[in-house]
């Protein structure tokens, strides 16, 4: 019998992990990025840029997420980044460099929080970000294209993230 939301038995469980979004702007994206957090969750997402929409285009695909996930927004990431690194965050980048790690073959350091960085739709994490992270991450690619929309692929890693937090 398939399970309804209201008949899944599901045990809430909340992740030391922190997603800090770089110019993520696209509400959709921004609406799937509240439901990806509650579904895994997540203890904070924060929005970093000027023009974060946060009405009612992206309210179409957080389904009312956006009232349990703890968020915050802000105009720059540079400080939030130097701050989660000073209260003993692991900050990992998911982005595809010369020197990024594979998701499936990097091992977690669950006795820390994590803070994960994900970049702007077109541009990706900034270089200035990409210096200060612990560790940069990409998930491999078979296929023709080399990158793909920036909540699944959050998704794909907070997938692995949380496996590991479950198994430690």
């Amino acid at each position: 019998m398939q399970h309804t939301h209201y008949t899944s038995t599901f045990t809430q469980k909340k992740h030391p992990i922190t997603i800090i979004c770089e110019n993520v702007t696209n509400a959709p994206n921004i609406g799937s990025l509240f439901r990806a957090c509650d579904a895994f969750g997540i203890e904070k997402l924060i929005f970093c840029g000027s023009d974060i929409p946060l009405g009612r285009k992206m309210t179409k695909t957080s389904r009312a997420t956006e009232k349990v996930v703890n968020y915050q927004v802000e105009e720059t990431i540079l400080p939030i980044v130097t701050k989660l690194k000073t209260e003993g965050f692991t900050v990992i980048s998911l982005e595809i460099t010369t020197n990024s790690q594979a998701l499936n073959q990097y091992k977690f350091d669950t006795s820390k929080p994590i803070a994960l960085v994900i970049g702007d739709e077109n541009f990706g994490v900034s270089e200035e970000i990409l210096k200060l992270s612990d560790a940069t991450l990409h998930i491999n690619m078979f296929g023709q294209n080399s990158s793909m929309n920036v909540v699944q692929a959050t998704s794909i890693c907070l997938y692995e993230i949380t496996k590991q937090f479950s198994t430690k």
